[in-house]
């Protein structure tokens, strides 16, 4: 019996905790003109985004609508968008480019890491790539 009443309490405590957000896209392959070589201005190449955006204590929808949150659909298409405006020379610049956008996007956004790869960028990785995160 004390082994259910402290089970019990222990569930109360956790749902007393405020509730943590996070809206993500992970592994959205664009192809984008980027990088610093000369072969890489002359064609696209793939690079894969994932987005984190740290929502902290928004309120969770009541009304099971999409109006009520950060519409994921919406951020990889920013994304792409991004990722397709013109040639980039660095992953670097991309990435801070979706990261500020997504902190000036809406207001609920507390923090958002962003990570591109470009999975042909070295013959002995699978894959390099940068992260960037940023904060209000």
């Amino acid at each position: 019996m004390s082994d259910r009443k402290t089970m019990l309490q222990r569930f109360r405590e956790r749902k007393a905790l405020p509730v943590s957000t996070r809206i993500f896209v992970k592994g959205l392959m664009i192809q984008a003109s980027i990088g610093v070589h000369p072969h890489e201005y002359e064609a696209a190449q793939p690079i894969i985004i994932d987005v984190e955006l740290d929502m902290a204590d928004m309120v969770l929808p009541k009304d099971d609508r999409l109006h009520e949150t950060l519409d994921y659909g919406f951020v990889a298409e920013k994304c792409e968008e991004l990722a397709l405006e013109a040639h980039v020379q660095l992953v670097e610049t991309l990435a801070e480019r979706i990261a500020d956008w997504a902190l000036s996007a809406d207001a609920r956004v507390q923090s958002v890491a962003v990570r591109i790869a470009k999975p042909q960028a070295l013959l002995k990785a699978d894959t390099a790539g940068v992260e960037v995160v940023k904060s209000r």
